[in-house]
């Protein structure tokens, strides 16, 4: 069997503020888990996010946060059509998050970039990221 990508984990410093963000991007969680500190979602494509509150990742010594304005995690949406790239996008922006670049045609897919409350880039794209695969 070859190696698979099943989870990618997302430290958070406000479970219920990430949260409401990852909710206005489209995924279906519950509001129910915005008080606790641990979090999974499977989304559709097998893959699960985990959000970990930095309390629960205080248990790694070696955890140093990152920098202002830099990030060590950049997670990639297909939303299906460059309308629904404008439309994320303004939505997000619309609601306080930081763009960190209006959609463009970029050399590879349409694209637009914004910022979770943590800093973290997330990556909305129209073409399907596994078409060439």
């Amino acid at each position: 069997m070859s190696i698979q990508l099943a989870m990618v984990g997302i430290v958070v410093e406000d479970m219920a503020r990430s949260l409401e963000f990852y909710r206005r991007l489209g995924l279906d969680i519950p509001s129910e888990a915005d008080t606790e500190r641990f979090v999974m979602h499977r989304m559709a494509s097998g893959v699960t996010l985990f959000f970990d509150t930095v309390f629960v990742a205080g248990n790694d010594p070696a955890r140093a946060p990152t920098s202002a304005g830099t990030y060590n995690l950049l997670l990639e949406f297909y939303a299906g059509t460059r309308e629904a790239v404008n439309a994320k996008h303004d939505e997000l922006v619309g609601h306080g998050y930081a763009s960190r670049k209006a959609p463009w045609k970029s050399p590879g897919p349409y694209a637009a970039l914004v910022e979770d409350p943590d800093g973290n880039v997330i990556l909305i794209t129209a073409e399907d990221p596994n078409a060439d695969i």
